[in-house]
C-alpha cells in the first residue's frame, strides 16, 4: 500500500506524456504500434487525469460524503463511456491474441464489481434503516418537546439502544436481505440455450449470507498488473487502455467499500498505484487522503467512512450521554445543550434523506450499465468473454 507520507510532496504531472514511455524494455515496441491508437489511449489517460483530478483536491469538509460519493461514480461512468466507445471502434483487434484475453479478465472484473454495487445498495438500506430510529429521536428529543417530561427522554432511550443494536457492523449485516440473494452463475435451467447473454444474474440487490467486501476486492485486484511490451505492441496500445480503465474500476470499488457499509468490509486491501503514469497523482492523492481517515476513525469501529456516517455517530454518541446523564427537571443548560444535538442530527438525517436516493440510483445504473457491456461485447467476437 502507498504510504501517505508521500501525498504532500505529489504534484499533477502533466498529462501529455506519451502512454508508452513506461519502462525501457516497452521502448522496441513504439514502431509497431499505429499512432490513432496511441492518440486515443492518450486522450483517454487525459481524460481520467481530469476526472479524478478535481475528486482528489476536494477540501476535508468534502472528502467522503454523499455529494463526493456521486461524483465519484460520476467520474466513474464517464471513464466507462470513454472506455466503451474506443472498444467498438477496434472490435477487430479486440477478437484476437493477446487483446481478447485482456477484455475477458477486465470484464471478469467488471462482473464480481456487480456483487460490489448490491453490498453498497445493501449498505444504503441500512443507513435508511438507522434513519427510522433517527427520527424517533428526533421526535421524542425535538423542539417542539418541552423536554421536561421522563416519558420523552424513556421513548428516547429504547430508540437509542435499538439503533445501537443496528448499527453493529457484524459480518452477518447482510442477513436481513440475503434470504433474496440469487448468486452470479450460469443458468442450470433447461432454458439455459435461449437466454440472450448465457448466463443468469442476481434477481435482487443482495449478495450472500457468506460474501465478504473485502475478499471480493482483493479478487478484483489479484493479477492487475502493467501490461509487458509484446502485449502492447500486440494490441496497437490498447492493453494500456485495458489496464487503466481496470484501475479505475478496481480503485472506484475500494473507495465505496471504504464508505458505505458493508460486511467484512476492509480498505487494507494490497495493491500498487502506477508512479509513472499521467493520471497517478490523483490516485495517490485520494488513497492517502482515504486512508488517514481511516486511521482517524479506526477507534470508533465506525460502519464506514461515509462522512454522514462520522457525523450520525457522532450525534448518537453526544445525544446518549446527554440522555444518560439527564436528571430532572432539567436546567436551561441541558435543554439547550440537547436542542443543539438533535439540530445537529436533524441536519444531517436531511441530508442522507435528499442524497441516499440518487445515490442508490447511480448504483443501479452502473450496474446496469455493466450488464449492457455484456451485451454489447457479446457481439464482438470475443467467444471467451464471462466464461
Amino acid at each position: 500500500m502507498p504510504s501517505s507520507d508521500n501525498q504532500s510532496s505529489m504534484s499533477f504531472v502533466s498529462f501529455r506524456r506519451p502512454i508508452l514511455g513506461i519502462r525501457n524494455d516497452h521502448i522496441h515496441s513504439l514502431g509497431s504500434i499505429h499512432d490513432s491508437s496511441v492518440q486515443e489511449v492518450d486522450s483517454f489517460q487525459s481524460h481520467v487525469f481530469t476526472q479524478f483530478k478535481d475528486l482528489s483536491a476536494v477540501s476535508p469538509d468534502e472528502l467522503l460524503s454523499i455529494s463526493w460519493i456521486q461524483k465519484l461514480l460520476d467520474a466513474f461512468t464517464s471513464c466507462q463511456e470513454e472506455f466503451m466507445v474506443i472498444l467498438s471502434k477496434n472490435k477487430v483487434q479486440l477478437s484476437k491474441l493477446p487483446a481478447d484475453r485482456l477484455v475477458t479478465e477486465f470484464f471478469d472484473r467488471a462482473i464480481k464489481a456487480l456483487d460490489i454495487c448490491n453490498a453498497s445498495r445493501d449498505g444504503i438500506e441500512k443507513i435508511r434503516l438507522w434513519q427510522k430510529h433517527l427520527d424517533i429521536i428526533s421526535c421524542a428529543l425535538g423542539a417542539q418537546q418541552r423536554m421536561t417530561g421522563e416519558g420523552q427522554f424513556r421513548r428516547a432511550r429504547k430508540a437509542l439502544m435499538d439503533l445501537a443494536l443496528v448499527m453493529l457492523d457484524e459480518k452477518d449485516t447482510g442477513g436481513a436481505f440475503s434470504n433474496r440473494n440469487r448468486s452470479f452463475g450460469r443458468h442450470k435451467g433447461k432454458d439455459h440455450r435461449h437466454r440472450s447473454s448465457g448466463h443468469s444474474r442476481s434477481l435482487s440487490w443482495s449478495v450472500s449470507h457468506s460474501w465478504s467486501a473485502s475478499k471480493q476486492l482483493q479478487s478484483i485486484a489479484n493479477n492487475l498488473a502493467l501490461p509487458r511490451g509484446n502485449e502492447l505492441a500486440a494490441t496497437n496500445g490498447l492493453a494500456m487502455l485495458i489496464y487503466t480503465m481496470s484501475f479505475v474500476l478496481m480503485f472506484v470499488l475500494w473507495a465505496l467499500v471504504a464508505v458505505i457499509p458493508c460486511q467484512d468490509r476492509s480498505i487494507q486491501i494490497p495493491f500498487a498505484i502506477p508512479r509513472q503514469f499521467s493520471w497517478s497523482a490523483p490516485f495517490f492523492l485520494l488513497h492517502g487522503r482515504i486512508m488517514d481517515e481511516s486511521k482517524k476513525r479506526e477507534h470508533r469501529n465506525s460502519n464506514g467512512l461515509l462522512k454522514e456516517i462520522c457525523q450520525i455517530e457522532k450525534c448518537v454518541h453526544q445525544i446518549t450521554d446527554l440522555v444518560d446523564s439527564a436528571q430532572f427537571p432539567l436546567t436551561e443548560e441541558q435543554k439547550e445543550d440537547m436542542k443543539e444535538c438533535v439540530r445537529k442530527l436533524s441536519l444531517v438525517c436531511e441530508v442522507c434523506k435528499s442524497g441516499l436516493d440518487p445515490l442508490e440510483h447511480q448504483l443501479r445504473e452502473g450496474r446496469s450499465q455493466i450488464v449492457t457491456d455484456d451485451y454489447i461485447f457479446s457481439r464482438c467476437s470475443c467467444a471467451c468473454l464471462f466464461r
